[in-house]
């Protein structure tokens, strides 16, 4: 049947001599898989709709759709929105990139979210026309709410009497914990501070230095991996770290 959809791009593979297999996360049906034919020819045309599956990429889709099937077509495509900056800045583009890896790890059933489409969508425009203040906060911000919509979000009661963020329970706690996998000081402080941003213009007022974003940043990888099974390492931070740098 067929169905329309809004989607992001979360990666694409090649298929046969012209096509790709484009894994996408819907606003209608979550997390799906398409083949998209004939997009890979060696022409102008069919270098500006492979463009279109790009990693990021917002799309407005005509699919058919079968629940049953692990594999659907997709009909028709069009950008839902032509960013201005997200696919040519190289430090914006490598955020999205890393904001879309750690959303397509953390997606593993494919069950309607609008919540967090809507989430997703509104992060990626945000970051397209955001300043150099918040684009550089932007993966800190994008990495502590997303586990809201999962199940596992850090609570926030960061106090004087609560300074340490135990990473394996996802709390704040008044003592060091046993183990080493927790934050404390400025990290945790700021960690506090950015779970109570609500809009991402107003990560422009959290002031950290490069090598305390990447340190929390690593540490969050980490609470990723304790919280959902296979999640494994992500591929883009390497790259992240050494351009933000």
């Amino acid at each position: 049947m067929l169905q329309k959809t809004k989607g992001i791009v979360l990666r694409n593979v090649k298929y046969g001599e012209t096509s790709l297999v484009v894994t996408c996360f819907t606003e209608g049906f979550g997390l799906q898989s398409y083949i998209v034919n004939g997009v890979r020819q060696a022409s102008n045309r069919g270098t500006a709709k492979a463009a279109c599956f790009q990693p990021g990429a917002l799309l407005d889709l005509v699919v058919y759709h079968n629940q049953f099937r692990n594999l659907n077509r997709i009909r028709e495509f069009k950008w839902a929105h032509l960013y201005q900056h997200l696919l040519s800045d190289v430090l914006k583009n490598a955020v999205a990139l890393f904001c879309i890896e750690l959303l397509n790890k953390s997606l593993k059933e494919p069950e309607p979210n609008a919540e967090l489409f809507y989430f997703a969508e509104d992060a990626l425009l945000h970051l397209d026309t955001a300043a150099p203040a918040v684009t550089a906060n932007f993966p800190l911000f994008f990495a502590l709410h997303l586990p809201v919509f999962f199940g596992f979000r850090i609570a926030d009661e960061y106090s004087e009497e609560l300074p340490y963020l135990d990473l394996k329970e996802g709390t704040f706690v008044p003592e060091q914990p046993r183990h080493p996998h927790f934050l404390e000081g400025r990290a945790a402080e700021a960690v506090a501070h950015i779970l109570k941003v609500l809009q991402p213009e107003e990560l422009a007022e959290v002031r950290l230095t490069q090598d305390l974003r990447r340190s929390i940043l690593q540490q969050l990888e980490l609470y990723y991996a304790l919280h959902l099974p296979e999640f494994g390492t992500l591929r883009t931070l390497p790259v992240l770290k050494e351009i933000s740098g």
